[in-house]
């Protein structure tokens, strides 16, 4: 069973999901999966995209993949907010833990004023970006 984590009506986080979790997430009301974790980063064992994607949209869900490793860089953070501006809502997005998905949703905020909301709503899905707050 995936663990996911509402952030707001519109975006979700969680751990690494499998296939059979896709159907999970579809009936939880998900129309889009981020896939922010690469694949292989976990061995062998960690799950591949390819799998979840073909799930995914044989239920008819939006899957996209932004792989990446540590901070999110400016370039996957303005990838991350185009895909929350033009991907049908809601979102779930994955990597390992959650973390980077709910870092790099953080920053798409990044000098809009709402520091504080945003951490409270990470904090909300068991989430600390306080270390963030001088971004936001």
């Amino acid at each position: 069973m995936a663990d996911i984590r509402r952030v707001t009506d519109a975006f979700a986080v969680a751990p690494q999901i499998s296939e059979k979790d896709v159907d999970e997430i579809a009936a939880a009301g998900f129309k889009t999966i981020v896939a922010n974790r690469p694949d292989g980063e976990g061995g062998v064992m960690q799950p591949r995209m390819g799998p979840i994607r073909a799930k995914a949209e044989s239920l008819g869900l939006t899957f996209v993949a932004l792989p990446f490793s540590g901070a999110p860089t400016p370039e996957i953070v303005e990838r991350m907010a185009n895909i929350l501006n033009e991907a049908p809502q809601p979102v779930l997005a994955y990597c390992r833990t959650g973390t980077r998905c709910i870092t790099v949703w953080a920053l798409t905020h990044a000098g809009q004023g709402a520091g504080e909301d945003i951490i409270d709503a990470a904090a909300g899905a068991g989430y600390d970006l306080t270390s963030l707050e001088s971004l936001l």
